[in-house]
């Protein structure tokens, strides 16, 4: 099978053959060979002969049209694409279905974005007229996660193409499968040859797409340490970038809040989607007057959530993305233990096929762990217990992450206050997880720089223009010229 799609025809990576495995049986679904620089390079030439040459950086009308015709296959494909994403990542197959309908959802937002957007036009103080206008930048190299390949996918892709951009997409060598299945469907649209070209394979192809003089702009989402040299490197060249980074989001639970509820919503906020999740609320934070009987509910809950096969109907937790992954994880529960923190739930490797892992609950922590300062990226929460709400707001910010947190309380005004002094981009309170395709998404600090979503994601696949215009031109007489 060809991997790659380059100025609409499909092609044989050239680079190393690399397998695509199955989290949950650990056997190999296909074999896939990445892209070598070398093509990386046509790809990017293509995207720019498509931006130059084609009228779909001009033709709102036509990108209104092709991103509808999109969302359209993606939803009559929903069944198809969710079950090569649970194949591909491990996930509960419902997740994924969600995450399909999100997709198609992103798609239509877009388009109607685009089709009601009007410039911004005031008549100046000397009579002139001025109008802002938003320009696409050019070829866009959007660059992928695993966790979330075709939903994180789109949250670029719509927004860049909404936008009139050329795109070169990459995705996690780990994860192509619903992408490729997701290039299919957009070959059937009317977008011309071309403007979308996808690149398979490891962070090489990344770097051909940071490092090329022709790629105007840079959407990255992954870990902080990768964002910080992707930075570095557009630094350089005052490329655009956006980057949406790791967090270590705290969950504040205060004294008057149902522990109950609270507790489902604290292990939802941890392990949804096995805690492979940006904002995944890897840090629970309760008033210390609730925290043990808060606890022992937690622990309750979390034994009894049911891991298996991403297919089976009644799979609450699946398969971590791979054996490197799992280790990386299980090291940070070994050196949890090192530095004196308890396991009190969970933390064990399931004994059958696939990298399966227990949701763990780690308590007896302090602030200056590496549990409780490193993304850890699974099925894996801190629990602390603060005196008082001061001691909470500083808990919460004592990392160098600021993407995500949440704040659960039956006092709204009071939650409301506390979620004010949060240094975070999305903050819910009495909730969880939900990102809204019409709000910004991204974080302060280490968390990344841009955000996603709503109007700000498609602005930052823009460049801004203003346009002053005089209906005549009329003699000026600033100088004292003789005729």
């Amino acid at each position: 099978m060809k991997h790659l799609y380059i100025n609409g025809q499909w092609i044989e990576g050239l680079g190393d053959e690399r397998p695509i495995i199955n989290p949950a049986t650990e056997e190999i679904i296909t074999m896939s060979k990445d892209a070598t620089s070398e093509q990386a390079t046509k790809a990017i030439l293509a995207a720019k002969r498509a931006f130059n040459e084609t009228d779909w950086s001009t033709n709102s009308a036509k990108r209104v049209s092709t991103l509808r015709q999109l969302a359209d296959l993606v939803e009559e494909s929903k069944y198809s694409l969710a079950e090569i994403e649970s194949e591909n990542t491990g996930k509960p197959l419902r997740e994924s279905e969600i995450d399909v309908e999100d997709v198609a959802g992103c798609l239509r937002y877009y388009a109607d974005l685009i089709e009601e957007s009007k410039p911004f036009e005031k008549t100046m103080a000397d009579g002139t007229v001025s109008r802002v206008v938003q320009e696409p930048i050019g070829v866009c190299g959007l660059i992928v996660p695993w966790n979330f390949p075709l939903l994180l996918g789109m949250w670029k892709l719509a927004p860049a193409l909404a936008a009139g951009n050329a795109v070169v997409f990459k995705p996690s060598e780990l994860t192509p499968l619903s992408i490729l299945k997701l290039t299919e469907l957009l070959e059937q649209t009317d977008m011309p040859k071309g403007i979308f070209n996808l690149l398979t394979g490891d962070g090489k192809v990344g770097a051909a797409l940071v490092e090329s003089d022709l790629v105007e702009k840079i959407s990255f989402t992954g870990s902080s340490e990768t964002g910080k040299r992707i930075n570095e490197q557009c630094a350089s060249t005052f490329k655009r970038v956006s980057l949406e980074l790791g967090g270590k989001s705290p969950l504040v639970i205060l004294a008057d809040a149902d522990i109950e509820k609270s507790a489902e919503w604290a292990a939802y906020g941890a392990f949804f989607n096995q805690g492979e999740v940006c904002v995944a609320s890897s840090r629970i934070l309760v008033a210390k007057e609730i925290y043990e009987e808060f606890l022992t509910k937690l622990v309750a809950n979390v034994a009894q959530i049911k891991i298996g096969s991403p297919f089976e109907a009644h799979t609450e937790l699946g398969a971590l993305i791979s054996q490197k992954h799992l280790e990386k994880v299980e090291s940070y529960l070994l050196m949890g233990i090192e530095e004196g923190a308890h396991i009190v739930c969970g933390g064990k490797r399931l004994q059958r096929q696939g990298y399966f892992l227990e949701p763990t609950i780690l308590s007896n922590v302090k602030q200056n762990m590496r549990i409780v300062q490193e993304e850890i990226f699974g099925p894996v929460v801190t629990i602390q217990a603060f005196e008082d709400e001061a001691e909470a707001i500083k808990l919460a910010n004592d990392t160098k992450f600021g993407l995500a947190a949440g704040v659960l309380s039956s006092d709204v005004k009071k939650a409301k206050k506390l979620a004010s002094s949060i240094k975070a981009g999305t903050i819910w309170i009495n909730s969880y997880h939900t990102p809204y395709i019409e709000a910004p998404w991204g974080g302060f600090k280490q968390s990344g720089i841009g955000r996603e979503l709503g109007p700000h994601g498609l602005l930052a696949f823009t460049e801004t223009k203003h346009i002053n215009e005089s209906t005549s031109l009329e003699t000026l007489g600033w100088y004292q010229f003789s005729h």
